[in-house]
């Protein structure tokens, strides 16, 4: 069996985005995916323009794919408080529906193998070269392997990693919507107790409505939560009464864990949310996927040839890694603490409204630099 320079465990945009870059520089690149393009994820569906630059190296236009474009920032208490403010570089939506089949396709026909409705079993470290075992019992070997597979997995209970020891007490909910009422322009923040909804515009007709919940609030139906919990938010209540629901049901993933995470486990290399989640205002983890994708994918092809190259790429992956994202990281879960909870929720965005430079300062934090 012939030894595969790179294995990509996950097809979703930090995968996608490894692989691209990866092949178009030289590379022979694998990528397993377990489900098969095009589908939906549960995901914030909004990127900040921070990545465009990058995009474009890459041959992706968001227009190209009729993103919508997001340059202003809705932010609402538990009770409604709200504040509108210029949204800090600016942004768009894009369903992942769209862009990671998008990208798949820029991805194969560039010239990268893909392995599709397979789930990864184990990944052994050989020293020289991987084992990758798929389901089934077929056997992928490769010099380095990518761990780009989502937020949890049981591959990360084979390995052992310690944030999955740890329940999570959230899960997030994902609608496509029909709802006019909402500008085009606007990027909505919605806190409720426990928890807080985005909703932005995607392409088409569609806006993408997304929320992370604390378990607790969900007792019985997702329905009934959503009318006990979520309707305590005018705002919430006014968009789940009056918009027209595009899914027949809501997608649904549990056990979100903001816990830090290794960024190399057994030897692989962890992108994307295998590598860690950002807890932003306003929602930014599209582009910190692609940001990390960047990063790991660029030190790969500077030392892969070197001798030693597994430790030497371990230890660079790691200098970059937290040099743009671990300060970022930590921002992120104090932001997050400011909302959810009726009155300190209430307290910030009032905080916000009397003292601009305070929201803008929150609202940078979430973001970094066009790379």
């Amino acid at each position: 069996m012939a030894l595969r320079q790179i294995i990509i465990i996950g097809g979703g945009l930090s995968g996608l985005i490894c692989s691209l870059n990866l092949q178009k520089s030289g590379f022979q690149t694998l990528v397993i995916e377990k489900k098969n393009y095009p589908f939906h994820r549960v995901c914030g569906e909004y990127i900040s323009n921070e990545v465009r630059p990058f995009l474009a190296s890459l041959g992706i236009h968001p227009e190209e794919l009729s993103a919508a474009t997001l340059n202003h920032f809705q932010l609402s208490s538990v009770t409604g408080k709200e504040l509108i403010l210029p949204l800090d570089l600016g942004g768009f939506g894009i369903s992942r529906f769209t862009l990671d089949h998008f990208i798949y396709e820029k991805a194969k026909a560039a010239g990268v193998s893909f392995i599709i409705g397979k789930k990864v079993q184990n990944v052994k470290y050989l020293q020289d070269h991987f084992e990758v075992e798929l389901q089934g019992g077929a056997i992928e070997k490769g010099h380095f392997v990518i761990g780009a597979y989502g937020k949890r997995s049981k591959l990360d209970q084979v390995m052992k990693r310690k944030f999955f020891s740890k329940r999570s007490p959230y899960m997030g909910v994902k609608y496509h919507i029909n709802y006019p009422e909402q500008a085009p322009d606007l990027i909505s923040l919605h806190n409720f107790k426990n928890g807080y909804c985005g909703i932005n515009k995607v392409e088409g007709n569609a806006y993408n409505l997304c929320y992370l919940t604390a378990r607790s609030n969900l007792t019985t139906t997702i329905a009934e939560m959503e009318e006990n919990t979520l309707f305590d938010n005018p705002f919430l209540r006014e968009i789940f009464t009056s918009a027209e629901f595009i899914f027949k049901k809501p997608l649904v993933i549990n056990e979100i864990s903001f816990e830090t995470k290794e960024l190399v486990a057994n030897h692989i290399f962890m992108c994307g949310d295998a590598a860690g989640m950002i807890t932003p205002l306003c929602g930014n983890g599209m582009a910190m996927a692609i940001h990390s994708a960047k990063i790991l994918s660029e030190v790969i092809i500077k030392y892969a040839h070197q001798k030693n190259a597994q430790l030497i790429i371990e230890k660079a992956y790691n200098k970059e890694w937290n040099k743009y994202f671990k300060a970022r990281l930590w921002k992120g879960r104090q932001i997050q603490k400011l909302f959810g909870q009726s009155w300190v929720s209430n307290v910030s965005v009032e905080l916000a409204r009397k003292v601009p430079p305070f929201a803008n300062f929150i609202m940078k934090q979430t973001h970094g630099d066009p790379f």
